[in-house]
């Protein structure tokens, strides 16, 4: 996995580096930011979406499915104060129903749904 930094200078903004790629977080300008960037939360939930996608479609692959396009919908609310993603999943090929509801399971097995759910220890050094 890539070195990531995160440099805050002005503001909300944080500059982020991971590996050779460059982003920008930060918050709306109603929430004291400048809205340079989407706020950590967007970057955490559709890592969540890229994440669903790319275990499909590399399921679909290896099973020679003809999944043809993956598209996920994220929304991240507070709900009696717990956080709450809404993912809807479209699946775009010449499917079966049974396909369908297998890689529906299967998007429950991607990597990042599985940190976010199981709980995650964070060490600070």
């Amino acid at each position: 996995m890539s070195k990531i930094k995160v440099n805050l200078k002005e503001e909300l903004r944080a500059d982020i580096t991971v590996g050779p790629h460059r982003l920008i977080a930060d918050e709306s300008k109603e929430n004291g930011g400048t809205d340079a960037g989407p706020n950590p939360y967007s970057y955490l939930v559709s890592a969540l979406g890229a994440c669903t996608a790319m275990t499909l479609k590399m399921y679909a692959k290896h099973k020679s499915w003809p999944l043809k396009e993956v598209t996920v919908e994220l929304e991240h609310s507070k709900v009696e104060g717990k956080d709450h993603i809404s993912r809807r999943m479209t699946l775009t090929g010449d499917l079966s129903e049974e396909q369908i509801t297998r890689l529906k399971e299967i998007a429950q097995k991607c990597p990042l749904y599985k940190t976010l759910t199981t709980g995650t220890v964070i060490e600070d050094l």
